[in-house]
């Protein structure tokens, strides 16, 4: 199946949707990894990718650059020239359509070659068997299959490491899904208003779940996906992603009950509510009024703060930081659900 090295392309932004695999014969599955300017985590990524177990000219690679930058485009050129005696294809995609991880998904699997598509994100370490065992999850006929996450913590993770470990319990993550492409046309692939890396994964499951398809699991095709590290304060810009759960609410409500359940944060309402009073008590000059409402809000937020701290890291910078946070993610919180349920016109509070 090989042809004349001379002949063979280049990894290249330009390269045609059915360009490269030899004889035009279709890989058995296309790899799609969005990434967004940090080569240094995609170089980890590709290195394991090329790695596979799986025969080279069984799968192609392709990236989807959301930058998109030279230095992306320079790493994904010399792994994809190192690669292509064997076979394997890497293809680099510059995005500027669209912003946003299901906007890039989407251009990634609508330039595919092959009928099923593998999703992993540039910062996973996908395991050697990955390919192979997400495949063989999949040959009994289901439209998708949802791998397993492995997210390694040290001891005493901080607040924001062990938030993060939630991928390994999710239900279907997008940094380890296979979908068969005929399922993503079906649906019309991921809604790219969720413009964020959050909940457009669970949005495509359960656009799935109401097309009608199977989705297995695939225990034995493994990533790893260890924490970035998180600038101080994270968890307040986190606060954005209320908002897509109310997008994701309008579209799939029952699903959303029944496999997310979140219910209404009724302690952030009562220590902003508590807040509330205690400012207005102050301005009234109403001081039992003013001390009910700050003691309310003191509680609650003491309460918010030792249940974050249970378990986690005890530097004196990752204290500070949640104390600080404590106080400003109900606030934050309450305000981005009421955007994302008026923005989406949904009753999501």
């Amino acid at each position: 199946m090989s042809t004349p090295e001379a002949a063979q392309p280049r990894a290249r932004t330009d390269a045609p949707p059915h360009a490269g695999h030899a004889a035009g014969l279709r890989p058995d599955v296309s790899v799609v990894v969005p990434t967004w300017r940090r080569p240094a985590l995609l170089e980890r990524c590709l290195e394991a990718l090329v790695r596979q177990t799986l025969d080279p000219q069984r799968y192609e690679i392709v990236v989807c650059d959301d930058g998109p930058d030279e230095a992306t485009r320079a790493l994904v050129e010399r792994i994809g020239d190192a690669h292509l005696a064997r076979g394997l294809q890497i293809r680099y995609l510059p995005i500027t359509a669209t912003q946003g991880p299901a906007g890039a998904r989407n251009a990634g699997w609508r330039h595919a070659l092959a009928h099923t598509i593998a999703f992993t994100d540039d910062d996973t370490i996908p395991d050697p068997h990955w390919l192979e065992a997400g495949l063989a999850a999949m040959a009994g006929g289901a439209c998708a299959a949802s791998g397993a996450i492995v997210v390694p913590l040290r001891e005493r993770p901080t607040d924001y490491e062990a938030d993060a470990s939630g991928l390994e319990r999710a239900e279907f993550a997008t940094a380890n899904a296979f979908v068969k492409r005929s399922a993503l046309i079906a649906v019309d692939g991921f809604d790219e208003r969720f413009t964020s890396a959050w909940r457009e994964d669970s949005d495509l499951q359960f656009s799935l779940l109401d097309a009608g398809g199977e989705i297995v699991n695939a225990p034995d095709a493994v990533v790893v996906h260890p924490v970035r590290p998180a600038r101080w304060g994270v968890s307040l810009s986190q606060q954005r992603k209320s908002a897509f759960e109310a997008l994701l609410y309008r579209k799939h409500p029952d699903l959303y009950r029944k496999r997310i359940a979140e219910a209404p944060p009724l302690a952030y309402y009562a220590s902003a509510a508590g807040a509330v009073v205690g400012v207005l008590g102050l301005a009234a000059n109403m001081p039992a009024a003013a001390g009910l409402g700050a003691l309310v809000w003191l509680a609650l937020t003491a309460r918010f703060f030792a249940r974050r701290m249970r378990g986690r890291s005890t530097a004196w910078s990752h204290v500070v930081e949640m104390a600080v946070t404590s106080v400003l993610i109900p606030f934050l919180s309450i305000y981005w659900r009421l955007r994302g349920a008026l923005r989406y016109r949904t009753w999501f509070l």
